[in-house]
Parts: structure tokens; sequence; C-alpha cells
């Protein structure tokens, strides 16, 4: 018997409801029932049999759904908007799963984003440790310079912490504009990063697209398609993570 009991946490983020740290939290606020009890202790195991309800909404084991999305700019990275704006999942209304974004596009950056019902393969994208590489293509005001590419690739310091080596390569410089075309690779996923890095040099970041992660393209796509991921891909990308 004790082989079929998972730690609650882990029952919460596999059944798609949200991610374990999320379900942590929800569970030590005491927003959690097992059989009609409600549960705060982190370390509590459940049994598969056992009915776990969540802010009132009983779970249920959902088949995993993984779908690669091509974000358009102005759309939200979120599941509502309370000032009514587009977002992420308005596209997929038609699904009977829900699904949530894993980690965040800001308002004005487009790209590649990952949606899903499987809390535990959110961490694993999505938390620090794990380093899976994100790519993008920034246009930027101003000149990129040499001196200022080799502090990105060694780590800058930044209000919310010094960031981890990010692999950058300038693609065109436009003297007449004034504008540096540049691509950046970042292993971290802190709230508007990437615009961040080149603000600390005074470099606006005027367009910004995400173009791949972990070894994923938008290849296919135009903006606001999406298409379910392989279970080759899905592998792939938890590989990755394990070996991070």
């Amino acid at each position: 018997m004790s082989k079929e009991l998972e730690r609650l946490q882990k029952r919460i983020a596999n059944s798609g409801y949200t991610s374990r740290r999320k379900a942590e939290t929800l569970i030590t606020e005491g927003k959690v029932k097992v059989n009609g009890e409600t549960v705060t202790e982190l370390g509590t195991k459940v049994k598969p049999s056992d009915n776990v309800e969540v802010e009132g909404v009983k779970l249920e084991q959902e088949d995993k759904l993984y779908i690669l999305f091509y974000k358009p700019a102005q759309v939200i990275t979120s599941v509502s908007d309370d000032r009514g704006r587009t977002v992420v999942t308005d596209y997929f209304e038609d699904l009977e799963t829900r699904i949530y974004p894993v980690g965040r596009l800001d308002y004005d950056t487009s790209g590649l984003l990952i949606l899903t019902n499987d809390g535990e393969f959110t961490n694993l994208m999505t938390h620090p440790r794990y380093k899976i590489k994100k790519k993008y293509v920034a246009k930027l005001k101003g000149y990129l310079m040499r001196d200022e590419v080799k502090q990105l690739e060694k780590g800058i310091q930044l209000e919310d912490g010094k960031t981890h080596p990010a692999e950058v390569k300038i693609k065109n410089q436009d003297k007449e504009k004034n504008t540096t075309l540049v691509e950046i690779t970042i292993s971290e996923g802190r709230n508007r990063q990437v615009r961040r890095m080149f603000e600390h040099f005074g470099h606006e970041v005027t367009k910004l697209t995400r173009i791949e992660m972990g070894g994923l393209t938008l290849k296919g796509l135009n903006a606001g398609e999406g298409r379910v991921l392989t279970p080759h891909e899905v592998k792939k990308l938890r590989n990755l993570a394990a070996n991070g």
C-alpha cells in the first residue's frame, strides 16, 4: 500500500490544477481538503482513492496535454485578466481540458510559450535550478558595444541579483536608425529580465521575441497559432531539466 501513496502537493500538481510550489502554499493556507477534512501539513500523503478538493474544486486526474503556442504581442500570459484584455488561454477556448501557461512572457513580448495541465512539468520548466535555455531576438535602441556583450556573457548585477551568464550574438547594427538586432540566450526567467538586462546599459528594447526554448522553435507557426507537443518532445524537455 505504501507504494501507492504520494505527497499531497504532488497529487495536486499532477492533476494540472497548479504548480507544486503553489500547491504547497494552498495547503498551508488551509485551502485543501482530503476526504472532507482540511489538511495543512505539507508531509501529508494520499492514496489514489482519496478525494482531494482544492479551493472547493474536486481534483480529477486528466490526460496530460502540452501545447506549444506562438504568443502575439499585446496578449496577457494568464488565464484571466480583470481589465478584459486578451489572455493566452482565449486562443484555446474549445478545449475541454484546462491549461495554464508555463512561465511568463511580457505583454509586449511575443514568441514561444508552452501551455499545459501538468503542474509538475511546469515546475521543471520554470525552476531556476533546471536551467532550461530560452533564446530571444531583441531590437534595441543604440549600439550594443563589445564590452557590454562581454559583461552580459559574464553576468550583470540587477536589482534582484546577479544574472547567470548569457549567450549573446549581434545579428545586425543599423547606423542610420541607430539600432541593434541581437540574439540572447538565458537560463533564468525573472520578471522582464531580458529587457532589464539591456536597459542596464541604457538600451531600450523596442521589440522582443522568444524564438526557442529547450530546443523547441516556432517553425511552422504564425503568431496566434499553436500545436500539441509530441511525447518525444516532452520527454526531451524533461531530460533537459533532469540534466540541468
